[in-house]
């Protein structure tokens, strides 16, 4: 009876449970000199075998590992066009690597086009790169991308800006579209999507965050947030035509931009994801993000749904299940589709008083309707407001395994880890 009892504590303290975890720090590649390294961090699994994975950090960071995370090696992406941040990694449905970035073209203007490089092979030479046509001057920047898993099309949204960190009135930031139907070969020209525009000073009265999802049914979705609050845009031909303006969501309590004590900067920025599994929520369309809606003390993560291809949403539902009163922040969310289990990545304060942070993972297998939190970070950290700490984590999951990824801070030096972790041995 004792050690039946124990079993089930230990089940339920997700820190008796977090000792078990397997956490691997990433190596910085050699001769990286950018002080801020390994922030922004992005890491895809590949669906057709979970032990390859790929990962990516600022400003031109790139990791691979063919045995689950357990080992990985690094290397210093470069490109005639420049690796100048924001990395994207992705597998696409025949298992080629992608990892998408902003440039620094020295025949042209700084952050001019966003570059696609891939490869067949994660262990050898990308691709110079590829990218939708340029706009003059015109900043491109914060891309995501999805695959279409009917037909394999790549689709990418970003912001452009008129000019970045503008204040003149006149100057718009836009959401822009475009798709690759040869796998990163060429792109269709850019589309712009949104028919309402933002400032261009990179803060709540700006469009940012597009992120793209596909339905089952191949109809494709986006959504950022902005002056507008949260809104969707979405098309049912393969981006070629698409609303005549976004459906507004909800608002974003106190915007994208956040304040939390001790960290450089924090966005709130959305992400959005389609279950495509064969389970009850098929279909569904889940959107996350982080806000102040319970104050500026108390930044929370949340969820809203769609189980109409985003005619109606529901309210919005908190996934951190703490007490409140304290900050959780720099949310992602992934979805494995071999189950439709839900699955968030977060920094989170629910244990301090001060700016200690410790990294959560939340599961739900639901459909949103319940959430578990673990503790994955084996001690907590301490940032130092002064240092440029990035603006996301990331995190992904296949067949069971999931793989979150994200920096701490120790005495002002940044690391990046990653967690070892299978459903079958999360505490239920």
């Amino acid at each position: 009876m004792r050690s039946n009892s124990l079993i089930i504590f230990c089940l339920a303290n997700p820190f008796i449970w977090g000792q078990n975890i397997k956490r691997v720090q990433l190596p910085e590649p050699s001769g990286n000199t950018y002080e801020y390294a390994q922030v922004e961090p992005s890491i895809a699994i590949d669906p057709n075998n979970p032990k390859l994975m790929i990962a990516g950090s600022v400003l031109s960071d790139y990791y691979y590992s063919k045995n689950g995370g357990k080992k990985w090696k690094s290397s210093t992406l470069t490109s005639t066009y420049g690796v100048y941040g924001d990395p994207v990694m992705m597998f696409d449905l025949k298992s080629r690597a992608y990892y998408f970035h902003l440039s620094h073209y020295p025949k042209a203007t700084h952050l001019d086009r966003i570059v696609c490089q891939s490869t067949d092979k994660v262990c050898k030479p990308f691709t110079d790169g590829s990218f939708p046509k340029p706009n003059g001057s015109k900043v491109q920047d914060k891309h995501w991308t999805v695959v279409n898993p009917k037909n394999n099309e790549i689709y990418m949204t970003w912001t452009q800006f008129d000019a970045y960190d503008s204040d003149n009135p006149m100057d718009s930031s836009f959401i822009m579209f475009s798709k690759s139907v040869d796998q990163g070969a060429s792109w269709t020209d850019p589309m712009r999507i949104s028919k309402f525009g933002g400032d261009c000073r990179d803060g709540d009265e700006t469009v940012e965050g597009a992120v793209p999802a596909v339905g089952p049914d191949g109809t494709l979705y986006v959504t950022w947030t902005g002056p507008k609050g949260l809104v969707m845009q979405k098309s049912s031909d393969g981006g070629q035509s698409w609303m005549p303006k976004e459906k507004e969501i909800e608002p974003q309590f106190g915007g994208w931009t956040i304040n939390v004590p001790g960290i450089y900067r924090a966005n709130g920025l959305p992400i959005l994801k389609c279950d495509l599994s064969n389970g009850p929520n098929r279909g569904t369309l889940y959107l996350n993000w982080c806000d102040q809606k319970n104050g500026e003390n108390d930044t929370d993560v949340w969820l809203m749904k769609s189980t109409d291809g985003g005619i109606t949403w529901s309210e919005r539902i908190k996934v951190n299940q703490d007490q409140g009163g304290k900050h959780q922040f720099f949310t992602w969310m992934t979805i494995d589709q071999s189950s439709g289990f839900i699955y968030f990545v977060y920094y989170d304060r629910r244990n301090y008083d001060d700016t200690q942070t410790d990294v959560y993972l939340s599961v739900s297998r639901d459909g949103g309707l319940s959430f578990q939190d673990v503790k994955i970070s084996e001690t907590p950290f301490t940032p130092d407001e002064n240092v440029f700490f990035g603006d996301y984590l990331n995190i992904d999951a296949v067949e069971g395994e999931i793989r979150p990824i994200w920096p701490r801070m120790d005495d002002r030096k940044i690391s990046l880890w990653v967690a070892l972790i299978s459903e079958k041995d999360l505490p239920k």
